[in-house]
């Protein structure tokens, strides 16, 4: 049997949402449409893959292993068409995936120093999509921060560096030359608390254990602005902060939380000589690079 990937995408879509009305509307075609299709792909399959009854949409047993085996591989099918692409322009290139904060600059040189006719192109990512810019092709080799998913990813530590605290100028604790995570128990952190999980056990211990929901915020500039407005804190790594410098936010250390370790990560199924020496031009000259930035930047 050959699986129909807009299928598999159709029920995705329904996965995710748990709604057939938001998935139709989120995929643009007509529900009756998008019922019938999953309908066939469940005929094909030989297995109900959503339990449909008025308490609404869930999956079955059947329908969460293929929402686990279909996501990477829709992902890859995208990697496949956008690397094929690339090989019918007939230039080699290699697209780096980075995170705020970190210079690649110096991998860079040293790689196109070896490569001078590769051309090499950059990608911003974010803790949101650091990782699915490597499964679906859209970056080849990523510089990330740990931690990440890295099932279906291989991974090479660089460097470790300190995450600091940002507060607005005016806060109490702005004063001070560090921090401990005590002092912030009870502040409104401006992440989800898994990211600072130092921070999650302290807190809880301190003060009520529910708190306001925080909004998903995607870039250093929404946070910046946020705690600069006095709405809360965040915890970032050191070159983040140095990088994003504004006279109304305050960078402290943290006595007692551990670094944020940055990595490199690329799939597994790549076995590309020039992630290979990208890999290890990154590792040569990345980590004494950033070592000589890890000092806090005057705010």
């Amino acid at each position: 049997m050959d699986l129909d990937l807009r299928k598999l995408r159709y029920f995705v879509a329904v996965a995710e949402e748990l709604h057939f009305g938001r998935a139709a509307e989120r995929l643009h075609i007509a529900q009756p449409v998008l019922s019938r299709q999953i309908r066939s792909l469940e005929d094909e399959l030989g297995a109900e893959v959503f339990n449909r009854d008025r308490r609404g949409t869930l999956l079955t047993p059947a329908g969460e292993q293929l929402l686990e085996d279909a996501v990477p591989l829709l992902a890859s099918t995208q990697a496949l068409i956008r690397r094929v692409k690339s090989a019918a322009q007939g230039t080699q290139t290699l697209t780096i995936g980075f995170m705020p904060g970190i210079t690649v600059t110096p991998a860079m040189v040293a790689f196109t120093a070896h490569h001078p006719n590769v051309n090499v192109r950059l990608l911003r990512t974010t803790w949101d999509d650091q990782v699915e810019v490597l499964l679906d092709g859209r970056a080849d080799v990523g510089i990330v921060r740990l931690p990440i998913d890295q099932h279906g990813l291989q991974v090479r530590p660089l460097f470790q560096e300190p995450r600091i605290v940002l507060l607005p100028v005016g806060h109490p604790l702005a004063d001070r030359k560090s921090v401990a995570l005590t002092d912030l128990a009870s502040e409104h952190l401006l992440q989800d608390p898994n990211v600072v999980p130092e921070w999650r056990d302290v807190a809880l211990e301190l003060r009520d254990k529910h708190r306001p929901e925080v909004p998903a915020i995607h870039q250093v500039e929404e946070k910046l602005e946020l705690v600069a407005a006095g709405a809360g804190i965040c915890v970032i790594p050191l070159s983040t902060a140095n990088f994003y410098t504004r006279p109304d936010v305050v960078a402290l250390r943290v006595d007692d939380i551990g670094p944020n370790e940055v990595a490199l990560a690329w799939a597994a199924t790549r076995h590309s000589p020039l992630i290979r020496d990208f890999a290890q031009a990154a590792a040569e000259s990345l980590a004494e690079f950033h070592a000589e930035g890890q000092r806090p930047t005057a705010y």
